[in-house]
């Protein structure tokens, strides 16, 4: 899954938000999952920015729906 910046997450659609967050939601259970079984991931900032890329999604959605 892609990483997106902010300026990247402006140009996606309302449905095309929705289903990168959603895609994105369900590889951190999954990273986490790696971490919570005593595994350790391939890459360690991963989880993060996984989770900053769902905030930057979910700020735009917000921005959306309140203009």
């Amino acid at each position: 899954m892609a990483i997106f910046r902010a300026h990247e997450v402006k140009q996606l659609s309302d449905v095309e938000l929705l289903e990168q967050e959603q895609k994105l939601s369900l590889e951190l259970i999954q990273e986490r999952g790696k971490v919570s079984a005593g595994g350790a991931t391939e890459n360690p900032g991963r989880i993060r920015e996984i989770r900053r890329t769902i905030a930057r999604i979910r700020t735009e959605q917000n921005a959306r729906r309140n203009a």
